[in-house]
C-alpha cells in the first residue's frame, strides 16, 4: 500500500484574473465558516434546533518580495478611486514533483488592503509587501 504524505506548504502557485503577479511567499487566510441559526418548534420544549445560516469566507492574505511590478497597487487603487475591480482566481498546491493537487478557486474578489514594505536600515531581509484580497466564495475544487 502506497504511503499517504501530506504535502508540503512551501510548493503552490497563485492565479489571479489579468495580473501577472508571481513570486509569493506566503498564503493564508483559506478559512470558511458558516453561521448557526437555533430555533425552537413550539412543541419541542427542552431542545434546540440547529440549521445552518450565511456562510463566510475569510480574507487571503498574500506575502511576496517587493519589486518593480505595480501590478497590485494599480488593482488597489481601483478600490480607492471608487471604482472597485473584481478579479477571481485560484491557489493549486503542488506536489514534490510540481504536479498540481490541490486547488482553491476565489471568485469576486477585491484587493482591501496592501502593505508596503517595512524598511529598516539594520536588516539584512527582502523587502516585502502583503495584500488582502476580500472575496464572496472559495472552493476546494
Amino acid at each position: 500500500m502506497p504511503r499517504n504524505d501530506p504535502y508540503a506548504q512551501y510548493n503552490f502557485l497563485l492565479e489571479i484574473d489579468g495580473l501577472s503577479v508571481a513570486g509569493f511567499t506566503e498564503v493564508g487566510g483559506l478559512s470558511f465558516e458558516q453561521d448557526i441559526i437555533e430555533y425552537r418548534e413550539g412543541a419541542d420544549t427542552a431542545t434546540v434546533r440547529k440549521i445552518p445560516g450565511l456562510r463566510k469566507y475569510g480574507n487571503i492574505t498574500l506575502k511576496r518580495g517587493y519589486t518593480q511590478n505595480r501590478e497590485l497597487w494599480e488593482w488597489r487603487k481601483t478600490t480607492i478611486d471608487g471604482v472597485t475591480e473584481r478579479k477571481a482566481g485560484a491557489i493549486i498546491l503542488l506536489d514534490e514533483a510540481r504536479q498540481p493537487q490541490l486547488r482553491w478557486e476565489f471568485s469576486e474578489g477585491w484587493l482591501s488592503k496592501y502593505e508596503g514594505p517595512a524598511l529598516n536600515a539594520t536588516a539584512n531581509e527582502a523587502a516585502m509587501e502583503a495584500i488582502e484580497i476580500a472575496v464572496e466564495d472559495v472552493r476546494l475544487v
